[in-house]
């Protein structure tokens, strides 16, 4: 269940078969309660692993994997951090994959932040 103290960060993966980097910046500070994905089409070959870090260090229970077998568009997946999650006004939330798939798919990305 959702309080009045939550708000949502909605970011953009360009290609998740793609090794790298995407940073969305932070309008208000908090703690990340829940890390959403959603994937616009199939990835093949491989599963894609996305972490997640704020300020150079990993989000504790934040990472997820985007399985290839059956993938398929609108596929969600999720992560519930418990650790490392805290996010400062005026920061940024770094959003990484491995690249391990093939097949180039746009993946949003949501945060539920709770202030």
């Amino acid at each position: 269940m959702r309080t009045l103290n939550d708000y949502f960060l909605t970011a953009k993966i360009t290609d998740i078969s793609t090794a790298g980097s995407t940073f969305v910046a932070v309008p208000d500070g908090g703690k990340i309660v829940k890390i959403l994905t959603s994937i616009k089409n199939a990835i093949t070959t491989a599963d894609a692993a996305l972490t997640f870090e704020i300020g150079g260090t990993a989000v504790t229970g934040g990472a997820i994997t985007v399985t290839q077998s059956g993938s398929a568009a609108g596929d969600v997946d999720t992560a519930t951090p418990t650790a490392a999650n805290r996010v400062e006004e005026g920061g940024a939330i770094e959003m990484i994959t491995d690249g391990g798939s093939s097949t180039a798919c746009e993946c949003v990305v949501t945060f539920v932040i709770r202030r």
